[in-house]
């Protein structure tokens, strides 16, 4: 799915060189769900781009899909992201004057799908994350947890091989970031392979395997033995705050 080798990206801000990653390798298989981890500034927002296809490394090479990167011209590379990937954000990005529905059918729209295709899957999709009751809503009309699964919708309506996911759960509370980390090990059962950036070691223990990044390096990789299941904390935090689910 994605094989990096000896990766590097530089920013060169005219005064100093920033080594935002330095000699970085990573395998990941189809179908694994990962969690990146670090402090501020350690490389994790910079390897995100990076796999997203929205920046280039300054050397070393990434294949997504067998797909060698660094051949790619920038008309290429947007073709590929919008087939292969779906992207998650912290701050949601959904577009305030449309609803949930026609933001979730955006990146078809983007694809050249036809509408009464785009309707029909938008639908499914919303319908997935359990918001097909909220379809005519606004984002304005929506919870913090809704907006993120309207976000999951759109990310996941293309049927990308890759999703990646930046702080996902980072301005959501207790039980929404319970309901979306149930939702994407659903997604990750259904065979989706997740990349998700988090700082919340809690959240990170969620995924199968999490790398730790420092200074820009890629210092320790290791399988979580048992990932924490989000549905069954959902349950507990329920029972303990004694509120229907």
């Amino acid at each position: 799915m994605i094989i990096i080798e000896n990766l590097f990206k530089t920013y060169d801000t005219g005064i100093v060189k920033v080594e935002a990653l330095k000699e970085v390798s990573l395998t990941t298989q189809e179908g694994e769900f990962i969690a990146v981890m670090g402090p501020s500034g350690s490389g994790k927002s910079t390897l995100m781009n990076i796999l997203g296809l929205l920046d280039r490394p300054s050397a070393g090479t990434y294949l997504l899909d067998g797909v060698d990167t660094r051949s790619l011209d920038e008309d290429q590379l947007a073709g590929l992201r919008n087939k292969k990937i779906g992207f998650v954000f912290q701050s949601f990005n959904l577009l305030p004057r449309l609803n949930a529905l026609r933001n979730v059918e955006l990146p078809m729209l983007y694809a050249g799908i036809g509408i009464s295709e785009r309707r029909e899957r938008a639908l499914a999709a919303l319908e997935q994350v359990g918001l097909a009751s909220h379809s005519a809503q606004r984002p304005n009309e929506l919870s913090g947890g809704e907006k993120q699964r309207v976000a999951i919708a759109r990310a996941m309506v293309n049927r990308p091989s890759l999703l990646l996911a930046d702080e996902p759960t980072g301005n959501l509370d207790s039980r929404s970031s319970y309901e979306i980390m149930a939702l994407f090990q659903e997604l990750h059962r259904q065979g989706s392979t997740i990349v998700l950036v988090t700082h919340e070691p809690e959240i990170g223990r969620h995924a199968q395997r999490i790398v730790h990044f420092l200074d820009g390096r890629l210092v320790k990789s290791e399988k979580v033995g048992q990932p924490l299941d989000a549905r069954q904390l959902l349950k507990e935090w329920v029972e303990q705050k004694g509120v229907r689910e």
